[in-house]
């Protein structure tokens, strides 16, 4: 057993499927935090969660999970997981009721009471089959059955994806309300910032398999701003601070990587808060190669 602050702990993971590698892999999820692990579409967030949950093998690194490898007790750690999926795991015949069953067989602490008035809170019917759920009743579904069998870690991958904004709230409600007590954890997979926004204690940002920033929250905006000024006057910016930029035939616009310094630097310029959005947008056009970008404005 590795001793750890940490609920999940990645070192040096990689796995290369030729056309894709994630590479080098290396975070940590302290216990009772909500991390937030965004990226875009194929950044390598689900190659990543299933390497967690063991469903992949990676091919090189070391994975924990609550302090112990997961070679060694995969099986035994599900136990204190519960995972929530873009997809239903459900077959589709299956009803709520049914599932119910099958879960007591499946978790050794199953809590078909609790399991029942969450049901009952979301409003989903006992006896209809999954399969005609909506989306939204689909993830509820989903969440109600990981949050009933007392999982300490909950790893979810887009669990808000295509939701509508009032689903969305009440499903960050219920998050909120699972960490509350100290020993509960998150790892929610997502591209819809602004829901770790609300929500995530820490981030981890991947794109192309590789991790481009991690760390607080609260302190990556912070440190983060969007430098606004004429597009001539972009020359005069450290290079230093600059992520990336686009420039158009209005001005330019710069994600400056120390935005006090730069308030410092420039006191003639306009420097605002970024976004987790705007910071992950533009680490993302750095890697792709233009460094500084001409924008072609709208007609």
């Amino acid at each position: 057993m590795k001793d750890t602050g940490n609920v999940i702990e990645l070192k040096g993971v990689s796995k290369d499927y030729g056309d894709f590698k994630l590479d080098d892999v290396s975070f940590s999820v302290p216990e009772g935090s909500v991390c937030g692990f965004i990226g875009q579409n194929g950044a390598g967030k689900t190659t990543t969660i299933q390497i967690i949950l063991d469903a992949i093998k990676r091919d090189d690194g070391e994975v924990y999970v609550f302090g112990k490898s997961v070679d060694k007790d995969s099986a035994a750690l599900r136990e204190n997981i519960g995972v929530v999926f873009d997809e239903m795991g459900f077959h589709d015949f299956l009803n709520a009721k049914q599932i119910n069953t099958i879960m007591k067989n499946v978790y050794k602490n199953w809590d078909q009471e609790k399991y029942f008035a969450y049901l009952n809170r979301f409003s989903l019917p006992v006896k209809k089959a999954c399969g005609s759920f909506s989306r939204g009743m689909r993830m509820k579904l989903q969440i109600a059955t990981a949050l009933s069998h007392g999982a300490k870690l909950l790893i979810m991958d887009e669990p808000t994806s295509g939701l509508d904004p009032i689903v969305r709230n009440e499903m960050l409600q219920i998050f909120r309300e699972f960490v509350v007590e100290e020993d509960h954890t998150i790892l929610l997979s997502s591209h819809i910032t602004g829901d770790l926004e609300k929500l995530a204690d820490e981030v981890v940002f991947i794109d192309g398999g590789k991790i481009v920033l991690k760390g607080n929250k609260d302190e990556m905006l912070e440190k983060h701003g969007i430098l606004r000024c004429k597009k001539d006057e972009i020359k005069n910016v450290n290079e230093a601070f600059i992520v990336s930029a686009e420039i158009s035939s209005l001005g330019a616009e710069v994600l400056v990587n120390d935005r006090k310094a730069a308030e410092k630097l420039y006191p003639g310029m306009i420097i605002e808060p970024a976004g987790l959005e705007e910071i992950m947008i533009y680490y993302v056009n750095r890697a792709k190669g233009y460094r500084v970008s001409e924008r072609q404005e709208d007609v």
